[in-house]
Parts: structure tokens; C-alpha cells; sequence
């Protein structure tokens, strides 16, 4: 039987996804990024932000180690697996494994601009391909009860956005998706890196509103160049949800408050310094189990932005904590070059 424990709770999960509540904010999915390790860390800055895993590829789930790739810690929910691919069949079952391994969503990826992501048929270029995609969502929709998203662009080079966009979010309606997540920009497949595809195309979050405007029903969530909470929640007075990627990560600090500014919810941490320290625990459990420091507190390297002390803070961990035998001292180091700057601050400034 495949009705798990872990299934039961996924469908009572599935119930509360109806909600557009459920997608008002989230952490986006990020390549070499959003592994489990960071994922650990943002949830102790915010209890109720969605998180996204690394895209991970259909075709390495079914064929892969799927028990390593769909490894993560139950802290990290409410949490959501990005999928990759083309093949319905493929997908279903991916999504199938990804459900009883735990996940609350599954979310197809149809706007990564990489090479290699082309070569196989999926991302981005699946915006040529409408139907496609809604052959892929009507096939995971039809194996898994968790909600099943998809994440796209505008368009794609030539494309004209009106068209293409509504002609995708028409094709995964009709297949019953659960969300649209959409990156306010089109994708380049040629002329442009993935990396310059991040910024250059410009910025269109009209667009995105006038679907809203024309799905009312449906829950949309935006992405692309938002890098504060008062952004997302200018964002949020036309849309259902707000997607944040480099500001959160480069910048997690701003975590903290979404809680309370989004949500109305206290945070888990009062401040950086509360955050830092409560990772301690997970840092001596990971190190226990073989995993060096640095897996970790890579992700953290952020968390004190403009905060004096920071710069020693991030150097402490960067190179520390890369070392053989790192333990969690580098984080005790690292947090005490920061409380001592602070105790030299005249009070005025320290406050």
C-alpha cells in the first residue's frame, strides 16, 4: 500500500494548499543553492515561508539514487521539490516517489535557461511546447494528491508574452495545476547565458498582474528582481504569493521578518544573533554524521549584512570553517568577533 503515513499527511497538506494563502511567499529553488543544508538554516529564520529544493531532474529520480536526491529533514517542511523534465510518463512517476518520500508539492520547472537543461527538452524551451506541459501536470496530477505548480517565464526569445504566457498558464489550467509561479521576465535561449538571463531581460511585473486579472480563480505567485518585504507586499495587493531568490539568500537576515510582516506571525528568532546560535545544534548533528562544516555555514555567510563586525564574521566562517577537523567553534569564533565589535560601538550606534 502506498498510503504511507507520510501520504496521509501529504493530502491533508494538499487541502490546505488549496488556499492561495499557501504560496504568499517563498524561497526560490536555486542550482547549488537551495540543497538541504540551506533549507535547514531558513527554516529557523521563518516558520511559515515556503521552501523549494534544488531542481532535480525526472529522469534521475526514476533511473538515480532517488532515496539520496529526495533526502531531507522533516524541520525543513512546509517544504516543495522541484522536478525537471518532459516525459509525462517519467514525471508521474518522479512525482509519485517525491510524494511518498514526503514532499507538500511537486513543481515543474519551465523556465531554467541552461544549456544542459535544453539539450534534454525541459525548462525554459518547454514554453514552445504548451500542451506538453500540460500533458506533464495532467499526468502528475493523476499519480500524486499533493498540489502539483509549475514555474515559468513570460516567454521565450521571440515570443510574444501576451500570447505565450497566457497559451501556457490556458494548457496547465485545463490539467488541473495547482499554482502558477511565474519569473516576470522572458528567457533568452540565444544570445544569453543563464547567469545574464538572471538580469538582463527586462523586468515586465504588469504582465504577471494582468494574468491574475484574467485567472482570478487561479493562485499566481511572481518572481524576479524582488529584494525587499515592502516589494513583496506591493506585489501582494495584485497577486496571490511572492517568490524571493538571490535577495533571500544573499541577504537572509530579511527572513526574519516575514513572519510577522507577511504572515502576521511572530518568528521563530528574535534577531541574526538568536538564528546563528540555534544552528549550533545542527552543525555538531552534521559534523557527527561525517558532513564538514562548511556544508553548512556557507549558507550563513550572509546573515549579517550591514551589521559592523560582519566582514571579519564572513571571513571567520569562510576559511575556518573549510578546514580539516572544522568544528563548531569556527562558529562560536566567528559569532564572538561580532559581539565584541558590537561592545566597542558607542551605544547610540550599537543600538
Amino acid at each position: 500500500m502506498r498510503y504511507t503515513i507520510e501520504r496521509i499527511l501529504s493530502r491533508q497538506a494538499s487541502s490546505q494548499m488549496k488556499d492561495a494563502a499557501a504560496f504568499r511567499f517563498s524561497v526560490a529553488p536555486m542550482m547549488e543553492w537551495t540543497d538541504r543544508f540551506c533549507r535547514l538554516f531558513h527554516r529557523a529564520l521563518t516558520r511559515e515561508a515556503r521552501l523549494y529544493t534544488e531542481m532535480v531532474a525526472a529522469a534521475a529520480l526514476v533511473h538515480g539514487p532517488r532515496e539520496k536526491l529526495l533526502a531531507f529533514d522533516p524541520q525543513e517542511h512546509p517544504l516543495a521539490l522541484q522536478i525537471g523534465g518532459a516525459q509525462p510518463s517519467e514525471l508521474s512517476l518522479a512525482a509519485r516517489f517525491a510524494e511518498d518520500a514526503g514532499y507538500r508539492e511537486i513543481n515543474l520547472n519551465v523556465g531554467c535557461p541552461s544549456d544542459r537543461v535544453q539539450n534534454a527538452r525541459f525548462g525554459a524551451c518547454l514554453m514552445r511546447e504548451p500542451n506538453l506541459v500540460g500533458d506533464c501536470v495532467a499526468a502528475m496530477k493523476a499519480q500524486v494528491a499533493i498540489p502539483v505548480t509549475v514555474k515559468c517565464r513570460l516567454g521565450i526569445d521571440e515570443q510574444d508574452t501576451e500570447e505565450a504566457l497566457d497559451r501556457l498558464a490556458d494548457a496547465t489550467v485545463a490539467a488541473g495545476v495547482d499554482a502558477l509561479i511565474v519569473h516576470a521576465r522572458k528567457a533568452w535561449l540565444e544570445g544569453l547565458s543563464p547567469k545574464e538571463n538572471r538580469h538582463i531581460p527586462p523586468l515586465d511585473y504588469p504582465r504577471v498582474y494582468r494574468l491574475k486579472a484574467r485567472l482570478p480563480s487561479v493562485p499566481i505567485a511572481i518572481n524576479g528582481g524582488i529584494s525587499t518585504l515592502a516589494e513583496a507586499k506591493a506585489h501582494l495587493a495584485h497577486l496571490d504569493g511572492v517568490m524571493l531568490g538571490r535577495a533571500a539568500y544573499q541577504n537572509p537576515g530579511l527572513l526574519i521578518e516575514v513572519d510577522w510582516e507577511i504572515f502576521g506571525k511572530e518568528p521563530p528568532v528574535a534577531d541574526g544573533m538568536a538564528a546563528a546560535r540555534a544552528m549550533r545544534p545542527h552543525l555538531e548533528r552534521l559534523l557527527a554524521s561525517g558532513i564538514p562544516a562548511h556544508r553548512l555555514t556557507r549558507h550563513m555567510l550572509g546573515l549579517f549584512q550591514g551589521v559592523p563586525g560582519a566582514r571579519a564574521y564572513r571571513r571567520i566562517l569562510a576559511s575556518e570553517a573549510r578546514r580539516p577537523g572544522a568544528g563548531p567553534e569556527v562558529l562560536d569564533a566567528a559569532l564572538a568577533r561580532l559581539s565584541r565589535v558590537e561592545e566597542k560601538l558607542p551605544r547610540d550606534k550599537a543600538a
